[in-house]
């Protein structure tokens, strides 16, 4: 028989770890990896390389089946110009105001969100005494129409067209390629600010177009609503693609095969974003001139003098 007084020496067993808990933690990093990867148009390639990654293990944590270190992380979120608590699941790392705010959020009907933003929004601006003058702004994937919309407004509305990027270019004097290479990503999020500052300053009425990965840095995207009236030129997937390759742009899926999910995934990414514009207008199945009314029918109330 067993002696009673060993049993109560005997240790007790360490309780095993949650591998539910686990798994569904690194599938949520993953998760988090490459939504902010798809949100600036990155391949997996693009972001290993920038990150010193392999791209394999940075497919296995963008599965949840990789457990990264604390370096490993730091490094993709550098790549990715963000925080590595920014990887983290939603709720891990957060104030505790924040979190409340968040479960209150949760109690909220799905319908009522939308009008919710808007009116944070509206309270930020008030708050930050914001002018949006009659600057409009077009954000949204390029091959939507931007560019050629944005041109035929600022011509029928007699205004100044600017093109942001181009303004970055000629502040830093190489293309924006060459910027993104030799300086990096947050170097052109920078300029891209500085630009967007510039315009504000200097224009009280003027037509402006947007990179589509604006949307990637929340302080220059939340000035962007904050300071002009912002519409979101959208268009289903495959219109995107094909008239990129009318353009011959194909970045940022030249020489990738999954070309078409990069592009659902990137706008699958942004697409929160995109919708906090003031409007829509979707161009899809449609003449640039059918586009260009419904354009001028959104901006009636902006461009009165």
């Amino acid at each position: 028989m067993a002696d009673p007084a060993a049993k109560k020496l005997k240790k007790p067993a360490a309780p095993q770890a949650d591998k539910g808990s686990t798994a569904a933690f690194l599938a949520a990093i993953g998760a988090e990896v490459r939504r902010n990867r798809a949100k600036r148009g990155m391949t997996r390639r693009q972001l290993a390389q920038a990150s010193e990654t392999s791209e394999r293990y940075l497919a296995q944590i963008e599965s949840g089946a990789g457990n990264p270190s604390v370096s490993v992380l730091r490094a993709i979120a550098r790549a990715l110009d963000l925080i590595p608590a920014a990887l983290l699941p939603e709720g891990s790392v957060r104030p505790a105001a924040v979190g409340h705010m968040l479960d209150l959020l949760g109690q909220v009907p799905e319908a009522d969100l939308p009008a919710l933003v808007k009116d944070i929004e509206a309270r930020v601006a008030r708050t930050e005494h914001a002018d949006r003058g009659r600057r409009i702004a077009l954000v949204g994937l390029r091959g939507a129409g931007k560019s050629t919309l944005g041109r035929m407004l600022a011509q029928h509305l007699g205004w100044p067209f600017i093109e942001l990027d181009r303004l970055v270019e000629e502040g830093y004097g190489a293309s924006i390629p060459d910027l993104m290479e030799m300086a990096g990503t947050a170097t052109f999020r920078r300029h891209e600010r500085s630009a967007l500052s510039r315009v504000i300053a200097e224009h009280e009425a003027a037509i402006v177009t947007t990179a589509g990965g604006i949307v990637a840095d929340p302080e220059t995207y939340a000035l962007l609503l904050r300071r002009t009236h912002t519409v979101w030129i959208k268009a289903r997937p495959e219109e995107h693609m094909s008239r990129v390759m009318a353009q011959g742009d194909f970045r940022p899926m030249a020489q990738n095969r999954q070309a078409m999910a990069d592009l659902v995934a990137i706008l699958d990414a942004r697409r929160a974003d995109y919708a906090r514009a003031e409007a829509e207008v979707d161009t899809s199945g449609e003449a640039m001139e059918q586009s260009f009314a419904k354009l001028l029918r959104v901006a009636a109330e902006w461009i009165r003098p």
